[in-house]
């Protein structure tokens, strides 16, 4: 009989760094969890993107998109509404970042610490923490956790500014470098900077193979 993979849930924000889903940071992590012998299911919010902006020239443009089906570009189709996520179907949850994880799935980009969380993404985060199964998060989406996970331990790499954020939240921010990850093993945490620092593509896919392979390793 074939033994059963381990499924990891991934939140995607839409399809883009500056208004969605980094896609680097989530194609990486994707491709390491096949690699790391695992499966994967994107889940999206059916919601309606802050905004939308050009990605050639950063400006705003005045037309709306969906997350979820702004997502489906990434996942090529195969996306679920966040909205049906539940913790008995998944051994674990990881998010990759881009500036849809504080535009998106919490609105961190505008109100910093006091920000708040979609309530599906919320709903998805604290029922795999109490459901004792590790979660994962890139770039920008570590805040997401400390917003959370009471404690969380957590990094963004070196922005001193949005670690002082993480901090105000009640969490505790661990400087890092290219590839690092930081380990939160009370909360079942794993986190990795990603672009939040000055990074190259093969940095990102570094630190999306150490935290998927550090995910796994704490699979029960």
């Amino acid at each position: 009989m074939a033994t059963k993979k381990t499924s990891i849930a991934v939140i995607l924000s839409g399809c883009g760094h500056l208004d969605g889903a980094e896609i680097h940071e989530a194609t990486l992590t994707l491709l390491a969890i096949h690699r790391l012998g695992a499966e994967f299911q994107c889940y999206a919010p059916d919601k309606k993107q802050f905004h939308v902006v050009n990605h050639l020239n950063g400006e705003e443009m005045e037309e709306e998109r969906n997350i979820l089906v702004e997502s489906a570009r990434i996942a090529r189709g195969n996306v679920v509404d966040l909205a049906t996520y539940s913790p008995d179907n998944h051994d674990a949850l990881i998010i990759p970042g881009g500036f849809g994880a504080a535009k998106n799935l919490s609105t961190f980009a505008f109100d910093g610490p006091h920000c708040e969380v979609d309530p599906d993404v919320k709903n998805a985060v604290l029922l795999t923490h109490q459901a004792q199964k590790p979660i994962g998060a890139l770039c920008i989406a570590p805040v997401i956790l400390a917003k959370l996970v009471k404690n969380a331990t957590v990094t963004i790499g070196t922005d001193t500014q949005i670690a002082e954020g993480i901090t105000k939240m009640g969490g505790k921010h661990s400087e890092t470098g290219h590839g690092e990850i930081v380990i939160d093993r009370e909360n079942q945490l794993v986190t990795t900077p990603c672009y939040m620092l000055d990074s190259r593509v093969d940095h990102i896919a570094d630190g999306a193979e150490n935290l998927v392979k550090e995910i796994l390793s704490m699979v029960v």
